[in-house]
């Protein structure tokens, strides 16, 4: 079973990289959030976590940038009804830690906003992953449980969950229009900001 690999990313694809190790290209497929890392590395070394299954007609390589992704690709593949490639769409639609969060709370609503993920799949996936060690759960859920200092980001993300933003939607675009100003704002500024790029 091959378990990593390391070498120059070959081409890259929608949906999946040719990894070329000493002259021997893997076809391997992963999730946009690892597609993403490697683009740009050009002929600099790369190394990719891999997941190898074995099926009667072929033999598939999932690869994956960090241990969480595959810990949690492991985890999905083994409910009913989420083969691999709808696996990588999870993980391609949630950071592990925004999944684990949605699982350990059971939002079944958010997890059916993955692509191919319908309501009675998003709610087998709650359900059966449900008190599991999920990667990035408990910090996660800490950052749920623990009381938010008082911070204009913080202030910035419970506004706009009040307007109907979710949490990591919401952390996502504060975060955004943090980097987007390279300055210190206040809670209304980043809010303010955060509206303007979602809107554009």
């Amino acid at each position: 079973m091959i378990a990593s690999l390391s070498g120059t990313v070959q081409a890259l694809g929608a949906s999946e990289a040719v990894i070329d190790v000493q002259g021997v290209g893997y076809l391997v497929q992963a999730s946009q959030r690892t597609l993403d890392r490697l683009r740009g590395t050009g002929s600099a070394p790369v190394f990719l976590l891999v997941e190898t299954q074995v099926r009667e007609e072929s033999i598939t390589l999932f690869g994956f940038a960090t241990e969480a992704e595959r810990a949690l690709f492991r985890l999905l593949s083994s409910v009913q009804g989420v083969g691999g490639r709808l696996a990588l769409a999870l993980l391609s639609t949630f950071a592990p830690d925004e999944l684990a969060r949605a699982i350990s709370l059971d939002d079944r609503a958010l997890i059916a906003r993955a692509p191919g993920v319908g309501p009675r799949l998003a709610a087998r996936i709650a359900t059966e992953l449900k008190g599991k060690a999920l990667p990035g759960a408990g910090a996660a859920l800490a950052a749920v449980v623990a009381p938010a200092p008082a911070t204009p980001q913080a202030d910035a993300i419970a506004a706009l969950e009040a307007l109907g933003f979710r949490g990591p939607e919401a952390l996502r675009a504060v975060a955004e229009a943090e980097a987007a100003a390279g300055a210190a704002l206040t809670t209304a500024e980043l809010v303010r900001e955060a509206l303007k790029r979602a809107k554009g």
